[in-house]
Formats: C-alpha cells, structure tokens, sequence
C-alpha cells in the first residue's frame, strides 16, 4: 500500500469566532451556524467529498445515498448506526439528511487525502480536534450560505439537506485507489451466500443477493432501503470489516458516551460479492496508509465494480 505525505493544515478560526460557534453548535443542536451570520466563501479542492448521514428511523428514506462511491456504516451512541457517504465519480443534486460528525470520522478519512467532510456539527470538545484533522471541514457557517437547507417533510433535526455542487469540490475516482479499493473480476475460491446480517446493539442491516441485478439488495431494521425517490439501495460490495469498537472521550447531550470505531489495525474481514463470501484479512498499518483486503494466502482481493458497502462489526 502507498504511503502518502501529508501537510496538517489547520482549519480552525481565531479563538472568538471558535467560541461562537461552539455556542452556535449547542444552542442549534449539534449544528454550527456562522457567530456573524456571514457565510464565508469555502474554497476549492477535495479528492472527494464525505457526508455524515442521519440512518434513524425519522432520517429515511435518504436522499442522495445511492450516487456514493462507498457508503461506511458505523456505531453511534445506544447501539445506533449512522453513515458515512464518500464521493469520488460525481456529485448528485442534493444529500441527506446531514448529521453531526465523531472522532471516528477523523481517522477513517485520513485513508483519503485531505477530504472535504460536509456534516451539521460537532460535541463542542470534539470542534478543536476536527480544526486539526487533515479535512476540509464544511459545516453550514463554514460552507457557502446555500449549501444547506432545511426541508424534506421530516422533523428537526432530520431535515438537513446539503447541495454538494455548491461547495465547490472537485471529486476524483482515483483518490478509491490510494484508500486501498481495487476493483476486478470475481477471484476463486468463495462460499456461496446469498443473504447476510450484519447487527449493531440497535440496529440491523440485511443484505440479499440478487442474481439478475448482480447487486445486493439493502434493508435497515428489517425494511427494504429506498431513496427519496423510491430507488432501491443496492452496493455490488459488501465488506463487513471487523474492527475493535471502544468508548471514546466524548457523549452527547443525553450523556451517551460515543463509541470510538479502530479502524487503523488489522483484523478479518468478509467481503460479499457475486453472490459468493470471501474470508479476508484487513491491514492499514496507520491512519495515511489506505485498507488494504488480502485472500487467507495473501493475494490482494478486488471488489466488483459498483457502490461498496463498509460495515464496521465489533470484532
């Protein structure tokens, strides 16, 4: 796996301004609006765009989670799930609900090169971290004033809609490759499956293999996942990536500690495609190193061409 050099940019504003917005983020609920009511210009650049995305019960159908490259699905406080879309071909017209972000999300996008993170905030012990994290952060206050709105028919805070094209990121499908994706042809070996489970404390998620789709089919809590506009979630990859889940240092409001997701390390791994499932090794030696999935003899293991989905199961 390529090792690459990065510069640690920080990313935050002076220290009365990171006091309003901390003020700003608790008083709105986790999301951060502008101390002066201006919305600064972004700037350009980002490999890919990562949106955090509100998966509870209120928050679907999503919009938008289809176009992603990868989605990654992770654990929240009381056992929940939340998601992580990452895109690198193309940006679709409108993504969301957005949610608040977690330390997680720090060292899991370090596998990219300096992203552009869209999310609606952060705990305030957490916003200082995320200043110094190698991300291009773009909370509403920080992203142009019409990037984000609020509507959809759900209720706050479910109703945080992001229109990616205006924050100016310039996606680029081969910033995949540097974070360890290869894509190829079915590899031997493998046990047929067709349907798989994948449970967090409070949350279920299903995958059935359909064979004239050549996809899977998806299913939150034991409903079939949809878009807004009715389109069926359907990765052509599976990947339930055994991680170590921890405590963290940080809760939210209702004093839940956050779980912390270890996602640099190494662990096993079953990745689903084709209809069949192939036992895997995962390795990422540090936060710049990209994921790499490797067979049991040691041969890099491709995923087929499509969305991808991560699920990060307790080992």
């Amino acid at each position: 796996m390529r090792r690459r050099t990065r510069t640690r940019t920080r990313i935050g504003t002076g220290t009365g301004a990171a006091v309003a917005l901390v003020l700003a983020a608790l008083v709105s609920g986790c999301t951060i609006e502008p101390a002066d009511g201006k919305h600064p210009s972004a700037g350009k650049g980002g490999d890919v765009l990562a949106v955090k995305i509100d998966n509870v019960a209120p928050a679907r159908p999503q919009t938008g989670l289809d176009s992603a490259d990868v989605v990654y699905v992770e654990q929240v406080e009381a056992g929940l799930s939340r998601l992580m879309a990452v895109y690198a071909s193309h940006l679709p017209p409108v993504v969301g609900p957005v949610r608040s972000a977690r330390e997680t999300d720090l060292e899991l996008l370090r596998q990219y090169d300096r992203p552009a993170l869209a999310f609606s905030g952060a705990q305030s012990k957490l916003l200082p971290l995320i200043a110094d994290a190698p991300v291009r952060a773009l909370p509403p206050g920080k992203a142009p004033g019409d990037a984000y709105y609020r509507g959809g028919g759900k209720p706050a805070p479910h109703n945080l809609f992001l229109r990616p094209d205006a924050l100016n990121v310039d996606p680029r499908e081969g910033a995949l490759a540097d974070a360890g994706f290869r894509f190829g042809p079915r590899p031997e070996g493998g046990t047929p499956q067709t349907r798989r489970t994948v449970r967090f404390p409070a949350a279920r998620f299903t995958f059935d293999w359909v064979e004239y789709e050549g996809r899977w089919r998806v299913a939150m809590d034991g409903t079939r996942a949809r878009t807004s506009g009715g389109k069926e979630l359907s990765p052509s990859t599976v990947v339930v990536q055994y991680v170590k889940v921890r405590p963290s240092r940080f809760h939210d409001r209702a004093g839940s500690v956050s779980p912390f997701t270890e996602t640099v390390g190494e662990g096993r791994a079953s990745v689903l495609r084709d209809g069949r499932a192939y036992e895997a090794r995962w390795k990422r030696p540090t936060a710049g190193d990209g994921t790499e999935f490797t067979t049991a003899d040691g041969k890099q293991l491709p995923f087929a061409k499509g969305q991808v989905w991560v699920m990060y199961a307790k080992a």
